[in-house]
């Protein structure tokens, strides 16, 4: 058996019926996220504005136009770092702002085509990151897992909404599902899993 940190070590055994911190999904969740945040940072560190700006090219790139603050709103990034993100996306040829057709007083954000490129090109960066993390799940699995925390995010706002106190973070990103667009390609693999 390798050490602790071989990658290539099999996983030991979790006894869950010992209840041990291993089976807590507050010891889970944040040693994952932080794995997780360290291999994507450098899997789009080609994005201006990394993560945030990865983010927004997705957004812009799968949803329907809509203002640099409705963008930042949905997202949950402040309008201040969001101003900052696309302005380096558009210094970079990766973004424009327009005018909406509606209220020329509204400017949206729109990818270009050297932004839907870029995307693409760090997305299959990120799943390769992804796949270093996700490496001792099966493809099934990895997928499930997808689904599964897919589905737990959505309800996430409400939950934070029902608990005692004042919020202890900035506010979660509006989970808007319905605003995605099926790409030609995506339409035709519904089943699949491509995030």
């Amino acid at each position: 058996m390798g050490s602790i940190g071989d990658p290539d070590a099999p996983l030991p055994d979790i006894d869950w019926a010992a209840q041990g911190i291993e089976t807590e999904l507050g010891w889970a969740l944040p040693v994952t996220y932080r794995a997780f945040s360290r291999l994507a940072t450098g899997a789009v560190a080609d994005v201006p504005g990394g993560p945030r700006g990865y983010q927004v090219l997705v957004a812009i790139t799968t949803e329907e136009p809509t203002s640099q603050l409705a963008l930042g709103h949905r997202l949950g990034i402040d309008k201040t770092q969001m101003t900052t993100v696309v302005d380096a996306l558009e210094s970079g040829g990766f973004a424009e702002r327009r005018p909406d057709s509606r209220d020329r007083r509204v400017r949206q954000v729109h990818p270009t085509a050297a932004g839907r490129t870029l995307l693409d090109t760090a997305r299959e960066r990120l799943r390769g990151a992804e796949g270093v993390l996700l490496r001792h799940l099966e493809g099934d699995e990895q997928t499930q897992l997808r689904r599964l925390l897919a589905r737990v995010a959505l309800g996430a706002g409400e939950a934070e909404a029902a608990a005692d106190g004042p919020p202890t973070a900035p506010p979660l990103p509006v989970a808007a599902p319905q605003r995605s667009r099926r790409s030609s390609r995506s339409a035709t693999t519904t089943n699949s899993d491509a995030s």
